[in-house]
């Protein structure tokens, strides 16, 4: 069972200060295990991170909301994520798990706990992902409740199901700026059709893992990483500056190589290369995830 670095508990203040309610719009909360326990079955195990960390990290980059999304090790047993929600006195919103024979009275509970939206996997790996007609049912299921779908989704499955992300009711949000390979350029096949589907106005990106789009590692004391991704994230903020989040990935799970857990506070500056006008960071920081997730 492979073991997860922890995140770098020395976050460094970024280079600019984040507007008011700024939120995170996309991190785990894991365990800790003695009270929420991890899968069995699960593929690796992560470090204990509890809501407790994560708070101390906020502080220093100055994020006030946030929106917590489930993780695998804890399979569709939601309760630290719920659990993080209720502590955050409104603060913050979720993103859960769930199959399509979740009950809708599990459903009506998830929303009245924060929830507001459901991820799914469809990577090019063997365990892990979704069956695809339970991810339609799962759609059909929540339409109701005005949640979007969350698309944890790499460059083969974008391009293989273009026309299910196209069709779907609800929002979508395609994670991780779809694991483009940024070595294979702008212009690869799967970067520019994530470029058309941000015509489409329910589609959403999201401006984040870094550190799982590029190979190299963290110089961060001779200036920023994963610079690599910069082109990509300027390109879809240029496609759709109302439809882009932003979030940290806290505690950056399934990383195991030393020298590769990304800095908090270096990845808020990264934002600051993507979007270098303070009007479109407050988008992506604010505004957006606040129409997305239901922020009063």
């Amino acid at each position: 069972m492979p073991y997860c670095m922890p995140p770098d508990p020395n976050t460094r203040k970024p280079c600019f200060t984040t507007p008011a309610n700024s939120c995170d719009s996309h991190f785990h909360i894991f365990g800790p295990p003695e009270t929420f326990p991890f899968l069995s079955t699960h593929e690796y195990t992560p470090p204990a991170a509890p809501l407790e960390h994560y708070l101390k990290m906020t502080e220093v980059i100055g994020t006030q909301r946030g929106v917590v999304v489930q993780p695998s090790v804890h399979g569709l047993d939601n309760a630290a994520t719920l659990d993080a929600i209720a502590k955050s006195g409104g603060r913050f919103r979720g993103i859960a798990r769930i199959d399509d024979k979740t009950p809708k009275s599990e459903l009506q509970k998830l929303h009245e706990g924060g929830v507001r939206s459901v991820r799914f996997n469809l990577l090019d790996r063997p365990r892990g992902n979704v069956q695809l007609d339970v991810l339609d049912r799962c759609v059909e299921h929540i339409v109701e409740f005005g949640w979007s779908a969350d698309l944890h989704i790499d460059p083969k499955n974008l391009l293989a199901q273009e026309q299910r992300i196209r069709s779907m009711p609800v929002p979508v949000v395609i994670d991780h700026i779809a694991r483009i390979k940024p070595a294979e350029g702008l212009d690869q096949p799967a970067f520019q059709l994530l470029l058309n589907l941000l015509k489409a106005n329910h589609v959403w990106v999201k401006v984040s893992g870094a550190d799982k789009i590029c190979n190299t590692k963290v110089h961060s004391y001779f200036g920023l990483p994963f610079v690599e991704v910069i082109p990509f994230a300027r390109a879809v903020i240029a496609a759709a500056p109302d439809r882009i989040i932003w979030g940290t990935d806290w505690p950056h799970s399934n990383n195991f190589t030393p020298g590769h857990t990304p800095n908090d506070g270096d990845l808020l500056d990264l934002l600051a290369e993507f979007a270098p006008d303070a009007h479109v960071r407050k988008k992506i920081l604010v505004e957006n995830p606040a129409a997305l997730y239901g922020f009063l």
